[in-house]
């Protein structure tokens, strides 16, 4: 994609969509943490339902080690991988109490420290929490900026850093939030919906679906 047509790209996402933002519920910095950390390899619908009873208990990393191993596998069993994720929620809880006084750090260095946190997670709290302009690349932006040809790349790190330098500035913010939404609901893995995509002409992907499959 030529600059002209990124700018586009994202003008149009952003007309549909003025103020994305992360489809995970949490109430601070610390839920959207181990929120986000739970999501891997699991869906934000099946993480919000396991933390909506859990948040409702557990605010403060004090409070989660409180609750134990144990019992917080009881409020995430029903998320993928739940025993190591328990594991690790402790263990990072523990950490920013005897590093950080209970308070989550504002910078990638400091985050991936802790148990379970890695880039992709640490991007997406520096950029929903502390505002930072920061592109986390999961599997649905991977897919999309190959797809797209907005960002191709053979690892999520080469494609977060063509994103880097290609997002103009007033979309750096939202461009994570639109891209994921994108990827989920339009772009989708198995059958892109190329015929209700907005951005579809400035997409490179040869295999374009421009009309819906019709119902069996």
């Amino acid at each position: 994609m030529t600059k002209d047509q990124i700018f586009e790209f994202f003008r149009r996402l952003a007309e549909d969509n003025p103020d994305p933002e992360t489809e995970l519920e949490y109430g601070n910095a610390f839920q959207l943490v181990v929120a986000v950390a739970l999501s891997a390899q699991a869906t934000d619908v099946g993480v919000n339902k396991a933390t909506r009873a859990l948040f409702a208990k557990v605010e403060t990393p004090q409070q989660m080690l409180d609750l134990g191993e144990d019992g917080l596998k009881e409020h995430i069993k029903t998320i993928g991988l739940f025993n190591s994720k328990a594991k690790n929620v402790i263990a990072l809880s523990r950490l920013l109490i005897e590093d950080y006084g209970g308070a989550v750090p504002d910078t990638r260095e400091d985050l991936v420290r802790l148990p379970g946190v890695g880039r992709k997670t640490a991007n997406v709290v520096l950029n929903c929490w502390f505002g930072q302009e920061t592109f986390a690349v999961d599997t649905h932006i991977f897919r999309v900026g190959n797809r797209t040809g907005l960002a191709k790349g053979k690892t999520p790190e080469a494609v977060e850093a063509k994103l880097e330098k290609r997002v103009p500035g007033p979309f750096r913010m939202g461009a994570h939030h639109w891209l994921i939404l994108h990827g989920r609901y339009v772009c989708k893995a198995r059958t892109p919906e190329c015929w209700r995509c907005t951005v579809a002409d400035l997409c490179s992907f040869r295999g374009k679906v421009m009309e819906k499959p019709a119902k069996r």
